[in-house]
C-alpha cells in the first residue's frame, strides 16, 4: 500500500504501518484479543500508541498472552514482579487495572456468554462505518463509547473513559475509522 494512500496517523514507522495495514479496524470477535486491546488502550493513556506497540510483545509475556483467567488470579507477588519490568508500563494502577479488569470480563463472561457478545451489542453487532475524509473529520468519542464507558465503570472496570473506549473499538473493528481515501477502509468494510 502507497505510504500515501494510507490513514496518515501511521507515519512511515514499520510497527505502526504493520498495525495499520494488519489489524487497526478488523473486527475481532476473539475475547483474549479484546481484552488484550483494552489492556493496551488502557496502558496508552497517557503516552503515545507506538510506545504501546513497542511494547506489546512484552506485554503478552507479563500477563500470559492475555489469558484472561490466569491474569483474574494474578498474586501480590506477580504484580509486584510486574511492577519492577521495565517491558511495561511500571503504573501500579494500570497494572492493578488489568487484573480487576479480567476478573469483570471473567463476570461479563457469565453474564453474557462471552466478553465479545457483550462488547458487540453496543455497535448492534454490526461495524459502524465511519466516512472520515480527513484526519479533521476525526473525534475522541461517540455515543457508542460513551454508552460503553458507562457501563464498563458501572462494573468497576478502570481505565475505560469514553476516548480509550473509542480508541479500543476503532482498533477492534468495531468503528471503521480508516479515511475513506485509505484501501483498508474498503476492505476492512467488506469484513
Amino acid at each position: 500500500m502507497k505510504a500515501a494512500a494510507r490513514c496518515p496517523w501511521c507515519g512511515t514507522d514499520p510497527d505502526y504501518v504493520r498495525y495499520h495495514d494488519e489489524e487497526w479496524g478488523v473486527p475481532s470477535h476473539d475475547d483474549r484479543h479484546l481484552f488484550e486491546m483494552l489492556t493496551l488502550e488502557g496502558a496508552q493513556a497517557g503516552l503515545s500508541w507506538l510506545t504501546i506497540l513497542r511494547k506489546r510483545a512484552h506485554y503478552r509475556r507479563v500477563f500470559h498472552d492475555f489469558d484472561i483467567a490466569r491474569v483474574a488470579r494474578f498474586t501480590e507477588e506477580e504484580v509486584a514482579a510486574a511492577l519492577l519490568d521495565p517491558g511495561i508500563v511500571r503504573n501500579r494502577l494500570k497494572v492493578r487495572s488489568t487484573i480487576q479488569n479480567a476478573r469483570g470480563v471473567l463476570a461479563l463472561r457469565d453474564e453474557f456468554g462471552s466478553f465479545d457478545a457483550y462488547l458487540w451489542r453496543f455497535v448492534d453487532g454490526t461495524p459502524i462505518q465511519g466516512h472520515l475524509r480527513s484526519m479533521d473529520d476525526a473525534r475522541a468519542h461517540s455515543p457508542e463509547s460513551d454508552a460503553l464507558s458507562k457501563d464498563l465503570l458501572r462494573r468497576g472496570f478502570k481505565f475505560v473513559g469514553t476516548t480509550i473506549c473509542y480508541a479500543f473499538m476503532q482498533a477492534t473493528g468495531m468503528i471503521n475509522d480508516h479515511l475513506v481515501t485509505c484501501p483498508r477502509w474498503s476492505l476492512v468494510n467488506r469484513d
